[in-house]
C-alpha cells in the first residue's frame, strides 16, 4: 500500500485531501502543527478522528515522518493576505519559506515526489485575464511573495539536488471547513447567526472561485500526471464579484445579509481569473461544481455549525 504524507492535514483543503487519498486506499500520514492562526479546535474537528502527527516543519526532524513515504502533499503554511503585512511577516517567512525548503530538501534526499500548494496571490494584479501560468508573477502582498519564493525554491532544488516537485496555484477555494477568516465562511456565518458581514471595498472585486472537491481532484491528478518542475493553475469554473456572491448567498439561504462596509484592504487584488487550459490538457481535470451548488453545500455546513452551538 502506498504511504502518503499530507502536511497541513488539519486545515481546510488538507483535511479534504487526506480523506480523498484515504478513500483511494492509501495509507495517509496526517501532519499539522495546529498553529493559532485560527482556533485549533476547529482544525481538530477537521481531522474527523484521524491520527495526527504534531510536528513543526521549520524546526523538527523530518526524517522519521518521511521514511517510507512514497508521496508528499505539502499544503502546510501560514495563510492570509491581510495578516502578512507588518510584524507577523516573520511567521510567513518561517512557516512558508523555511518550512517548505526543509520539506523539499528532505524529500529530494529520499527521491520522493512533492506536490505543493502555491497561490494565485503570486500574480498580483495580473497583466491578462484569464491568467495563464506563463504570466510574469508580481505579488502585491508579503504572503504572495512567500508563496512565490517557494516556487523559486522548488526550481532551484530541482536543478541542484534533483527535487521532483509539482506546484499548484490555488484560486480562492471555498466549501465546508473553509477557514473562518475567509469571505464565504464569514458571509454565511453572519447570515446564519444574524450577524454582520464585513465587506472590504465596493463589492466589485471578482474572484475565480474553486470548490474544494474540485481543488482536491486537481491536487490528486497533479501527483499522478503532473510534470516535474511544472506549475498548474487550480481554478473554478465560475468567476463572480463579491456583490454577486452576496446576492447568491441571500438566494440560497432565503435570508438578507447585513453588510458592514470597510475600505479595500491592503494586498487584495481587484480580480483573479484562472486560465486552466494547462491543467485540463496535462492533468485531465476540469472544475465541475457550479458556484450555486458549492455555496449551497457550504451554507448547509455553516447552518449546522451554528445550530450545534
Amino acid at each position: 500500500m502506498a504511504r502518503v504524507l499530507v502536511t497541513g492535514a488539519a486545515g481546510f483543503i488538507g483535511s479534504h485531501l487526506a480523506e480523498a487519498v484515504a478513500r483511494d486506499g492509501r495509507d495517509v500520514v496526517a501532519l499539522d502543527c495546529l498553529t493559532d492562526y485560527y482556533d485549533p479546535s476547529l482544525k481538530r474537528e477537521n481531522l474527523g478522528g484521524r491520527e495526527l502527527v504534531d510536528l513543526d516543519l521549520a524546526r523538527d526532524d523530518l526524517g522519521p515522518v518521511l521514511d517510507g513515504v512514497d508521496l508528499v502533499y505539502h499544503l502546510a503554511g501560514q495563510p492570509g493576505v491581510r495578516a502578512s503585512f507588518g510584524p507577523d511577516f516573520e511567521l510567513y517567512v518561517r512557516r512558508n519559506i523555511v518550512a517548505t525548503e526543509r520539506v523539499f530538501e528532505a524529500a529530494a534526499a529520499r527521491g520522493t515526489r512533492v506536490v505543493y500548494a502555491s497561490s494565485s496571490s503570486v500574480y498580483g494584479d495580473a497583466e491578462a485575464y484569464p491568467t495563464p501560468e506563463q504570466t510574469v508573477p508580481r505579488p502585491i502582498s508579503p504572503y504572495g511573495v512567500t508563496k512565490l519564493a517557494c516556487e523559486h525554491l522548488a526550481h532551484a532544488l530541482a536543478r541542484t539536488v534533483g527535487l521532483d516537485a509539482v506546484g499548484l496555484r490555488y484560486f480562492t477555494v471555498y466549501g465546508p471547513r473553509q477557514r473562518p477568516d475567509m469571505a464565504f465562511a464569514r458571509l454565511l456565518e453572519a447570515i446564519a447567526s444574524g450577524g454582520a458581514f464585513p465587506l472590504y471595498g465596493d463589492g466589485g472585486a471578482s474572484r475565480s472561485f474553486t470548490y474544494v472537491a474540485d481543488a482536491v481532484a486537481a491536487t490528486v491528478a497533479a501527483a499522478d500526471r503532473g510534470r516535474s518542475g511544472e506549475i498548474y493553475n487550480v481554478g473554478g469554473g465560475e468567476e463572480a464579484t463579491m456583490a454577486e456572491v452576496i446576492a447568491l448567498a441571500e438566494q440560497v439561504s432565503g435570508r438578507a445579509a447585513a453588510i458592514e462596509r470597510h475600505a479595500a484592504a491592503s494586498g487584495d487584488v481587484r480580480r483573479t481569473s484562472a486560465d486552466t487550459t494547462k491543467a485540463q490538457r496535462e492533468l485531465g481535470v476540469t472544475a465541475t461544481t457550479a458556484l450555486r451548488d458549492g455555496v449551497r453545500a457550504q451554507w448547509e455546513w455553516a447552518t449546522a455549525r451554528v445550530a450545534a452551538r
